[in-house]
């Protein structure tokens, strides 16, 4: 739990870093998740840095059970009046150690995951660390869909990360960094020809 932790504070200071410089209309710079520009996914993540299992429940039962509700809920409460006090809010995030009612590396999904929903778009390159990316990868293919995960979408393949060794399921090979891996069952576009290997079509048909 306390290295889990390490990595998610880690990440969150790189991007608070990452962001320092980034002004004006780029803000406002469509995020690799649908409807939500680079500014709404920053709110997010101070969102979701302060939430608690009890202050999650109780979100839900507002959003009357409606994740997506509940998710631009807590945009709206955590997204300050520029992007810059939205920024400092993240900052001030960084060594929190709320969670809630989910795995613990689900805050590596996030950090990993969203950070590429970020950067990307705004041309930030980061080489993250090697166990982070290889936790929120293995989260993601043991949890269902259902709960934001890709189990059901990795069935029947063997995902084989290059550069860490991972190798996770049977079947026709998907082979790509452990990065590459995680965005494209994470719903992402990997970029050109991250991934190779006979199972690269099944993989993009079951997303």
């Amino acid at each position: 739990m306390t290295e889990v932790w390490k990595l998610v504070h880690s990440e969150r200071a790189a991007l608070v870093a990452d962001l320092r410089d980034v002004s004006g209309d780029r803000w406002d710079t469509p995020s690799l998740c649908p409807g939500w520009t680079v500014h709404d996914v920053l709110a997010h993540l101070v969102d979701t840095a302060r939430t608690t299992r009890g202050r999650f429940v109780v979100g839900m039962l507002r959003a009357r059970m409606d994740f997506d509700r509940q998710n631009e809920h807590g945009i709206a409460r955590a997204r300050g009046a520029t992007p810059e006090e939205t920024l400092r809010r993240f900052a001030e995030c960084v060594p929190m150690t709320a969670t809630p009612p989910a795995p613990l590396a689900t805050r590596l999904v996030e950090m990993v995951v969203h950070g590429e929903d970020v950067r990307r778009p705004l041309g930030i390159v980061r080489t993250y660390a090697p166990a982070a990316v290889a936790g929120a990868l293995a989260l993601q293919v043991r949890t269902s869909t259902s709960f934001g995960g890709a189990r059901e979408t990795v069935a029947g393949l063997r995902l084989s990360a290059t550069d860490t060794g991972l190798v996770v399921g049977s079947g026709p090979e998907v082979r790509g960094t452990a990065l590459a891996l995680l965005l494209a069952i994470s719903g992402r576009p990997p970029g050109g020809d991250a991934l190779t290997g006979p199972g690269v079509e099944a993989l993009a048909r079951a997303e």
